[in-house]
């Protein structure tokens, strides 16, 4: 059997199907990226620059003509833990709260990375994009080498695609964690632009109002972990405005909800969707990581009915061709 995984070597030459998505899903060759077209949604993967998940602006809802409002979805920052240390990590209230932390290992992939070398798989039923990443900055005490791996899957048919992350790490660590922006970071003024933001483990919607001035991550809406009392589903989203009435929903969600240990949806300028993930003890060779669907939906209902076709879902493997969750 022939398996095309997440995990394997970025060297292995893919073999594409005889039957595949090629008339429902377009790869090309874009200015430092890769352009991905389906008849519901197109979106770019820059290999340059801005590099990790989708690039700003370009997740494009083509059933409404909705687009994404931020720096771009499903973004790779750095591992952490917890404590403050004199390490650079900024400790201004409004940016990071407080919530003492210190770097594990950098840079910052999105900002610092520079460039990625995007691999493109075809199957029978979708096309994934695999970027992968070694990480050459540690903190004091730390090693440099952890690597970092992530997978961005189309499929024909659906306005989402899925992903998935994959950390191998070269420290042992007592509580590490990474951050990533999920599903991304919303640009706007005074609310102009998005309707509300939906948080699962908040009792209702939170209107574009609340956004107009800004507040620290852990003055409101602050999500912390408590493992005795894990959310049913970790659904994060806003609802796009569309000629200036409401649109779809751009939502990103966890499909592992106890994998979230810390989550920030506050304003700084724009609405900050930081997502924490893992805290946990892990040992220099172990892996660590999460799933996700990120895309757009028409209402609350619809996203909770996909996020249940996949909860649980750890990993994201093309297998023998076709896409596999587990």
């Amino acid at each position: 059997m022939q398996r095309l995984s997440f995990w394997v070597a970025l060297s292995v030459e893919v073999a594409i199907a005889s039957h595949s998505v090629a008339d429902d899903i377009q790869v090309r060759d874009d200015k430092d990226g890769v352009a991905i077209e389906s008849e519901q949604l197109s979106a770019k993967i820059n290999a340059k620059g801005y590099v990790s998940g989708i690039a700003a602006g370009t997740f494009v809802d083509k059933k409404t003509g909705a687009r994404e409002l931020g720096f771009g979805l499903h973004i790779m920052d750095f591992l952490m833990a917890p404590g403050w240390r004199d390490d650079g990590y900024q400790r201004d209230p409004k940016v990071h709260g407080n919530l003492p932390k210190h770097y594990v290992e950098g840079p910052q992939i999105c900002t610092q990375a520079k460039e990625l070398k995007p691999e493109v798989v075809r199957g029978d039923n979708c096309v994934a994009v695999k970027l992968k990443f070694k990480f050459t900055k540690p903190g004091e005490g730390f090693n440099a080498g952890s690597t970092w791996e992530q997978i961005l899957v189309f499929q024909p048919g659906v306005r989402y695609m899925l992903s998935a992350e994959r950390i191998t790490s070269v420290n042992d660590v007592d509580d590490v964690f990474y951050r990533i922006d999920m599903p991304g970071h919303v640009k706007h003024k005074g609310g102009d632009n998005f309707e509300q933001v939906y948080l699962s483990y908040l009792p209702k919607p939170i209107p574009a109002a609340e956004f107009k001035e800004n507040f620290g991550p852990d003055e409101k809406h602050l999500y912390l972990r408590d493992d005795k009392k894990i959310p049913e589903r970790m659904i994060r989203a806003y609802q796009v405005k569309v000629d200036g009435k409401p649109g779809p929903w751009l939502a990103g969600m966890t499909l592992d909800p106890a994998e979230t240990s810390e989550a920030w949806c506050h304003q700084r300028g724009y609405i900050c969707f930081i997502e924490e993930l893992h805290k946990r003890k892990v040992k220099a060779g172990e892996t660590f990581g999460a799933a996700y669907v990120v895309g757009w939906f028409d209402d609350i209902a619809q996203m909770e009915k996909v996020y249940d076709k996949y909860k649980g879902a750890k990993t994201v493997d093309v297998v023998d061709g076709n896409v596999v969750t587990k």
